[in-house]
């Protein structure tokens, strides 16, 4: 009889839901818990906290009630250490022992739902609404995770297996055809919190400097912010009551529904809240792509729309560094400079180079650019990557975003849906009228430079059709010295790879070669892409050797491989294949030997004689020189040694061409074990015929 009068109080905590479900005036309720609050004006960083929760929540979570064996079980990462909040962690343990304690014993004890949560309420008044949101989130996530790591570990942990038995948690498990409506309700209900406690973060960290908080929108917003509030903790308390309610409450609780319906209803209401502002974005979202699709006047709606229109000056001037209005943009070719906070110095000083060139001693510029910086909504603009932003944009001589919050996340889902951003930055151009006249000119920029002015897509196409596979295309202005050469008829040859004792054999031969012959050739080691140390360390041996000259810039090896890169991924957006088009073929080629542990050389005199090969046919057929040497006075060196290839070439052969890409396939973030930064994603394409 005891027994199932405890059973009874326990039930009662989770059956209260249908009381207020049942109920209309939910600001009586919503009076009460204003009541409570009297924030003592505490701040506390609560996005990394959070990220603690999320990580526990996830790796708790079940997608199936199961037990995973011994090498299931993998290294957290130390979340902790990652955002240096080891500190604050310690100063707020004890409120979060203190909150995880009293849902314990509320839920334990039984007791009407909306009483419990406004007792919490009461715990937590002297902190923000963000800030008792996320502390009661990791109050339950030390109850949940506690529960989960024992079910998942107990049968290769002697102390978590003794812990489970206490709690009777095998025979739990046992359970999992019953169990599992519960538990997916559970898991559901925690998405929903979590899907919502993170608009409530994102709203809190908009930067009040930027953002107006008198507007009716964000009034609007900061008046419903308490009742999510609530509902989560209310939501918190049920799923902490269906937890401890499975230890020793037997058979007859586990095959009830009744509970498992309460929860998806208190789910449905907190999704309901998210909905509803995912209801606003999507509203705005369709707006953009209803102003795209139309004609106007001038390009003041499409910028105003795509940048904060309640800030009077969302814009930094480049030279003045002085805030400005969009209306300096009216009537201009725009080009949208898209991009995350992990520019290379590469990619930013060449395009400074461009720009500036472009417009030096210029009052009036043909275009203007201004830098969006996208940032990862869901990771909080840490002190770090402020600075880095500030950096950013204090070197860049183009308009830039006052700030990364100022792009709403409809703006920001219409750049990656629409326009494909994703890591790799894009140059998105707009025409006078505010028309996307090219999705991404950033590849003929790097092309062609300013040549490439007003940069759409018939532009492209029309410089395509002037080009010749030429050492001029390869080299343009990254060295002036080699295309001097080239105009006066010398004999050039590029080479690149990684494996020295290569270099060394062929730099030998060649001046060999050079010396028999009499015929002076420039030789130039460029590298291979994404290779910095690997490079300067060849670099430091080809100049301590003098085995030739080299690019001791990174910038201008960087710049070579991804001009080649933009020119294969420029004649793919216009349909050119390798089979139809040469420079595709001969761009392929170059790419793929890149791609490889070989190296290459191309062989140049003039401006249009060029031939190019692989290290070991190319040293083969250099090592046979004596046969084909007396072809140089007839044909000259180039076309005497395109000759002496051509019986080199056969069907064997093994080619690997990479180039940065997304698969479609793996959509999250992958850390690098060694120093944790994201990696960089490569399709890789091979082609072996041995």
């Amino acid at each position: 009889m005891a027994g199932t009068v405890e059973q009874q109080q326990r039930m009662q905590l989770i059956k209260g839901e249908r009381h207020l479900f049942s109920s209309s005036d939910d600001a009586i309720v919503m009076k009460q818990i204003l009541a409570t609050h009297a924030p003592d004006g505490r701040e506390v960083e609560v996005r990394p906290i959070l990220n603690l929760v999320e990580d526990i929540l996830r790796r708790a979570t079940p997608t199936a009630v199961m037990v995973p064996q011994a090498h299931e079980l993998e290294l957290v990462e130390d979340k902790a250490q990652k955002y240096e909040v080891t500190s604050m962690l310690e100063a707020l343990a004890y409120p979060i022992h203190r909150i995880s304690s009293e849902i314990t014993y509320k839920c334990s004890g039984g007791g009407e739902a909306h009483a419990t949560a406004l007792a919490l309420f009461q715990t937590l008044s002297t902190y923000t609404w963000d800030a008792k949101l996320v502390l009661t989130l990791a109050a339950f996530a030390v109850t949940y995770g506690g529960f989960w790591l024992s079910a998942q570990i107990y049968t290769v942990n002697p102390l978590a297996k003794s812990i489970a038995q206490l709690k009777q948690l095998p025979d739990i498990l046992e359970q999992t055809d019953v169990l599992k409506p519960r538990f997916d309700a559970i898991n559901n209900l925690i998405k929903a919190m979590l899907d919502v406690t993170k608009c409530i973060i994102e709203f809190k960290e908009l930067p009040t400097e930027y953002i107006p908080l008198d507007s009716p929108d964000i009034n609007l917003a900061m008046a419903h912010i308490p009742t999510a509030v609530y509902w989560i903790v209310r939501s918190v308390l049920a799923c902490a009551s269906q937890i401890i309610a499975l230890i020793g409450l037997g058979h007859e609780y586990m095959s009830s529904t009744t509970e498992a319906w309460e929860l998806s209803s208190l789910a449905h209401k907190v999704a309901n809240i998210h909905g509803h502002h995912d209801k606003k974005i999507s509203r705005f979202y369709q707006t953009l792509v209803r102003l795209f699709e139309t004609i106007h006047l001038d390009n003041m709606k499409i910028l105003k729309a795509l940048i904060y229109s309640k800030d009077d000056l969302p814009l930094i001037e480049g030279t003045t560094k002085k805030r400005v209005r969009v209306d300096v943009l009216r009537r201009k070719i725009v080009l949208l400079f898209i991009t995350d906070l992990d520019i290379t110095p590469e990619e930013l000083f060449v395009l400074i180079q461009i720009y500036n060139d472009t417009h030096q001693g210029k009052v009036e510029r043909h275009y203007e650019i201004v830098w969006l910086p996208i940032i990862n909504l869901h990771v909080s603009l840490l002190p770090s990557k402020e600075t880095t932003f500030d950096q950013l944009s204090s070197v860049m001589p183009w308009y830039s975003l006052q700030h990364p919050a100022l792009l709403d996340k409809a703006v920001v889902k219409y750049i990656r849906d629409v326009w494909h951003f994703d890591k790799k930055p894009i140059l998105v151009v707009l025409d006078p009228q505010g028309k996307v006249v090219c999705p991404n000119a950033l590849h003929m920029m790097w092309i062609w430079g300013s040549l490439a002015f007003p940069f759409t897509s018939a532009r492209e196409e029309a410089l395509w059709k002037e080009e010749t596979w030429r050492l001029e295309l390869l080299i343009d202005e990254i060295d002036p010295t080699i295309v001097e050469w080239a105009r006066e008829g010398r004999h050039i040859c590029l080479y690149g790879g990684e494996d020295i004792d290569w270099i060394r054999q062929f730099t030998t031969t060649m001046k060999h070669i050079t010396q028999e012959t009499r015929i002076p050739i420039e030789m130039v080691y460029v590298g291979k892409s994404n290779r910095k140390e690997k490079n300067k360390k060849i670099i430091s041996i080809i100049a301590a050797e003098k085995l030739s000259s080299y690019w001791e810039e990174p910038a201008m090896i960087w710049f070579f491989w991804v001009r080649i890169e933009s020119m294969w991924h420029s004649k793919r957006q216009h349909g050119h294949t390798v089979d139809t088009d040469q420079i595709m073929q001969e761009v392929t080629q170059m790419l793929s030997f890149d791609g490889s542990d070989e190296g290459w050389a191309v062989f140049s005199r003039g401006l249009m004689e060029i031939v190019k090969s692989s290290a070991k046919k190319l040293l083969d057929c250099l090592n046979e020189f004596d046969g084909w040497k007396g072809n140089i006075e007839l044909v000259g060196f180039v076309r005497a040694l395109e000759n002496a290839l051509a019986p080199y070439w056969t069907h064997e052969h093994c080619t690997r061409l990479i180039l940065p890409g997304e698969t479609g396939v793996i959509k999250e973030e992958v850390v690098c074990a060694e120093c944790k930064k994201p990696m960089d994603q490569f399709v890789l394409y091979r082609c072996c015929n041995e």
